[in-house]
This record gives structure tokens, C-alpha cells and sequence, in this order.
């Protein structure tokens, strides 16, 4: 005889560890919800939505030598692209020149290499800047990537008043996360703020500082730590611009995001959500911003790279399609989504036309654009972003009473965070307590096989020929001259940004300049998590 027994369900819970209760209905109904485009913006900033304009399709790109970068934006936009996102290699990212004995090996080989304005020139050479908006993936070097590309602008003929794109220059979240810092915390925010101060005035329409949380996710966070730490990370820039004396509303409305689009499809939706929600309170009632555009959160979207496996990397192609719909979902301004490759490697021609297709086919052939917030007023997803906002506040509440944010970096407080977080994940993973298809569950034996990208090591001997020439070649007293006056504001308290611009107009590269910063700062070492 069958027994009668209920068995008891197990405890389900999100990926951020958040208890799923069995269903969710009307028992428990949502707060008010306003229409998209109103007041705290939950359902999205605009009124419509992608009915009036979709998200910016933006794909990260960028290898080699910038003649080679180049011939690839110049494919993507002819593909339908309409947006560019620059990816630097690593010396370019650290400061470093392409001739430095510590670049030797990774030349462009996660990024286009560029340490000159030179490089800057012939990576957008044939491309229109006052017609595109750029996205520059760069932090402790942004200042002066920045000043390169407003250099090439002006020699196109190009009104900076009228460019538009974003620098990332989050120097708090490579403390927290990326480690790519070159100095201490406080000089690097005295940067960070020059940007925001001189693109207030001088570069009205571009996004100084695009306040990531992608990174922190890659790291290993949960959801809820990327949302927490993203968001303190923005109060803290704010903080320090309103210190400088800019008024907030002057700089807020350029201040943009960038979260990661994870596997996770409801938490990820609601995190997007809550997020919103949370930024427009902030804004308003901690900082006192009168400017709606203040209020309203914009942000960029990208896919999970540390989703991305090597085994089986055809089912890269389905996790990518599901985060990017949570990202459209989400109510994303602007998208990138991962190749199938790219845990192996750069992504080849026919990987990223391949994922920038997933983002059209999720513009014009599912019907999720046609309303907006078509899943607001679904019972778990309020509740999950109600869940998911007050978790994050309660991080947001630890740090403010440590002082900010970077006293708690300075206690590794999200480090350590984030730490336990990717050790409880990894652990599950290899308790098959969570299962990541083709690794620890539903294994194959069959390689498929991949076109991979292959970067030369003749990349770096082209830019090494250009940097000897371009020294021989540049004005020597102008350079020695720029970078005087650089080392005088840096010690001083000028804005630094009108003299970055002068040094790359004289072909003063990125490495020289980076030391010139180091020279009055220092450097950083951080104290090791265990």
C-alpha cells in the first residue's frame, strides 16, 4: 500500500543563499509598484522602454596591434553593432608601455595594446567618434586613455561638448576585485574625482565613471554583494565629488553602471530592479538630488565570463542567451554578450558575430520588447527584489559604520566577503550540490572542436618598432616639459586632467605618464586575504 506521508520539500534556495519559499501568491502582495519610467524607476527608467529605443549593442573587443582592432570594429559595426566597448591588453591596463620589460609576453593579448596617441589614432582611424559612443574598459590608467581619445576627437573636428560613450575608471571596485591598482586608495580617488570634475564642464554628454559590479561578481560574489558593493562604491564617488564641491546634480546624471548578467534568471532580474530602486533613493534622499536624471540608474550589461566553461563550449552559447534575456528583462541600456570561446581564448570573427546575433534575435524575434517590465507584479519577483534590496542595504549599513568605503577595503571587508562567497560556491560545486552542465554532471568525453583567435608574438615586435621610432621622432622638450607639470599638479591641487591632455598631445605615452603619477604617489600592496 502507497503511504499517505507528505514528503517534506527541501529547502530551496537562490544562488546569493536567499530562501525560496515552495510558491508565491497574493498572500503576500508587493509595495507599490509605479509605472516604468516613474519614481523609484523599479520598472525601468523610461515609460516605454525598448518601444521607443532598444539597448545599445556594445560588443567588448579588442586584441593584438590597432590596426588589427581597428579592421574588427569596422566588421561589427557593418554587422550591426552599435556601439563600440574597447578591451586593452594587460600592459595597457597596468600602466606599462609595450616596450617595458614586464609587458614582455602579454602584449595584446587580452586587449588591444595602446601606449601612445599614436596607437589611439589608428584604433579609431575610419571611425567617427562625434557618431558612436565608445565604452573604455580602463581604471587606474583612465585619466589618460580618456585624454587620448578626446585628443583624436579634436583632431577629427569633433565637439567633445557633443561625444558620447563612458570611461569605466572605477579605481574602488580593482581594490575590491580586479587588482589591477597602481596607487594607494585616496590618490587614486583624487583622479577619479578630476575626471568627474572635468567632464562636467568639458565632455557634458560622456560617462566619467561607469560603477561596476561585473567585476566583483567575476570575482566569486553573490548577487547580492555585487549589488551591495556596486552601489557603496557609487555613494563613495559621490561622497567625494560633492567634497570637491561640485553640486550633485552638475555630475550625478553621468554617473553610469555595470552589473554582470549571471544564471540565476530571476535573482538576476531582480537584482537589476532593486538596484534601480535603491540608487534613486539614494540619490534623492541621502544626497539631496533635485535633477530626476539624477535619480535614474543606467546601466551596461555583460553576460558571465566566470559562467563561461571549456568543456562542452556550445552550451556557452545557451547560458549567454538566457543572461542576456535577463539583462533585457532586467531593463539593461546597453548589452554585451560573451562568445562561446572565450574560455579559451579571445573570440574569434565567428564567435562574436554569433553572440552579437543573440542579442538581435532577443530584440526582434522573442516579443519581450514589446511592453516594458513584462514580468513586474509576478509575485516572487517582487518579493526576491524586495529580499534582494534589503540584503544589500544591510552591507551598505556594515560599511557605512566602518566610514566608507575605503576603510573597509582597508579591513578587506568585501574581500574577505567575496572570498567566502566563491569558497561556498566551489565547494557546493564539487559536493554536486550545484550542477554546471558538462563539468561536474552530464560529462562527455567528445572534444567539440573551435576556431580559437591566435594572437602573434609579432604584435609585440610591431609595437615595440613603433614606440622606438615615435621616441626618436616626438619633440623632447615638450615631453620633459608636460610631464613637469603633470608631477606639479599631481603634488598640487589642479585639476590633472588639462595636463594629461597636454602630455598625450605631445606623444607622451601611458607608461610615462603612469610613472609620473607614481612618482608623487607611491604604490599600493594589499594586505593578503586568507
Amino acid at each position: 500500500m502507497k503511504s499517505t506521508t507528505p514528503v517534506a520539500a527541501r529547502e530551496v534556495k537562490s544562488l546569493s543563499g536567499i530562501p525560496l519559499d515552495p510558491f508565491y501568491d497574493a498572500s503576500r502582495p508587493p509595495r507599490e509598484l509605479p509605472a516604468p519610467g516613474a519614481f523609484p524607476y523599479t520598472r525601468g527608467i523610461h515609460a516605454t522602454m525598448y518601444q521607443g529605443r532598444l539597448w545599445t549593442m556594445r560588443q567588448f573587443s579588442g586584441f593584438a596591434t590597432p590596426e588589427e582592432t581597428n579592421a574588427r570594429y569596422h566588421y561589427l559595426l557593418q554587422q550591426g553593432q552599435t556601439g563600440l566597448s574597447v578591451a586593452f591588453d594587460l600592459p595597457t591596463l597596468m600602466g606599462v608601455d609595450s616596450d617595458h620589460a614586464t609587458a614582455e609576453g602579454e602584449v595584446g593579448k587580452c586587449g588591444v595594446a595602446i601606449s601612445s596617441l599614436e596607437d589611439m589614432e589608428t584604433l579609431f582611424r575610419g571611425i567617427p567618434l562625434a557618431g558612436v559612443t565608445v565604452s573604455m574598459t580602463i581604471n587606474s590608467p583612465a585619466p589618460v586613455l580618456f585624454a587620448m581619445y578626446l585628443a583624436v576627437a579634436e583632431k577629427q573636428g569633433a565637439d567633445w561638448k557633443k561625444l558620447s560613450g563612458t570611461l569605466q575608471n572605477d579605481i574602488l571596485k580593482e581594490y575590491i576585485a580586479q587588482k589591477e591598482y597602481l596607487y594607494p586608495p585616496r590618490p587614486s580617488m583624487r583622479l577619479v574625482t578630476d575626471v568627474i570634475e572635468f567632464a562636467a564642464s568639458e565632455t557634458p554628454r560622456f560617462n566619467p565613471v561607469s560603477i561596476s559590479g561585473y567585476h566583483i561578481r567575476e570575482a566569486g560574489s553573490t548577487a547580492v554583494q555585487e549589488l551591495a558593493f556596486t552601489l557603496r562604491d557609487g555613494i563613495e564617488y559621490v561622497d567625494w565629488a560633492v567634497e570637491r564641491g561640485l553640486p550633485v546634480d552638475e555630475f550625478a546624471p553621468r554617473l553610469s553602471f555595470f552589473f554582470n548578467a549571471h544564471n540565476d534568471f530571476f535573482e538576476e532580474i531582480a537584482k537589476y530592479r532593486a538596484a534601480r530602486r535603491m540608487w534613486a533613493h539614494i540619490m534623492r534622499d541621502r544626497f539631496g538630488a533635485k535633477d530626476e536624471r539624477s535619480w535614474k540608474m543606467r546601466f551596461h550589461t555583460q553576460t558571465a565570463g566566470c559562467s563561461l566553461t571549456w568543456q562542452q563550449p556550445y552550451n556557452n552559447v545557451m547560458r549567454t542567451a538566457i543572461q542576456a534575456l535577463a539583462g533585457v528583462m532586467g531593463g539593461t541600456q546597453s548589452l554585451h554578450t560573451n562568445s562561446l570561446d572565450e574560455a579559451y581564448a579571445l573570440p574569434g570573427e565567428h564567435a562574436v558575430t554569433l553572440a552579437l546575433r543573440t542579442q538581435q534575435v532577443i530584440a526582434h524575434e522573442t516579443g519581450v520588447t514589446a511592453v516594458p517590465d513584462p514580468l513586474g507584479g509576478s509575485h516572487y519577483l517582487e518579493a526576491l527584489t524586495d529580499e534582494m534590496e534589503a540584503r544589500a542595504y544591510d552591507y551598505i549599513r556594515r560599511i557605512d559604520e566602518m566610514g566608507g568605503m575605503i576603510p573597509a577595503i582597508e579591513r578587506n571587508f568585501p574581500q574577505s566577503e567575496i572570498a567566502d562567497a566563491s569558497f561556498q560556491f566551489q565547494h557546493a560545486v564539487e559536493k554536486r550540490e550545484e550542477i554546471i552542465v558538462g563539468v561536474n554532471k552530464f560529462q562527455s568525453e567528445e572534444e567539440e572542436h573551435i576556431e580559437l583567435l591566435q594572437i602573434s608574438e609579432s604584435a609585440a615586435r610591431q609595437q615595440r618598432e613603433k614606440l622606438a621610432r615615435l621616441r626618436t621622432e616626438r619633440d623632447t622638450a615638450r615631453v620633459k616639459d608636460s610631464l613637469d607639470a603633470l608631477r606639479r599638479a599631481a603634488a598640487g591641487t589642479d585639476n590633472t586632467m588639462p595636463h594629461i591632455v597636454a602630455a598625450v598631445k605631445a606623444y607622451v605615452t601611458v607608461g610615462e605618464i603612469c610613472q609620473a603619477f607614481h612618482d608623487v604617489y607611491g604604490g599600493w600592496t594589499e594586505t593578503s586575504v586568507v
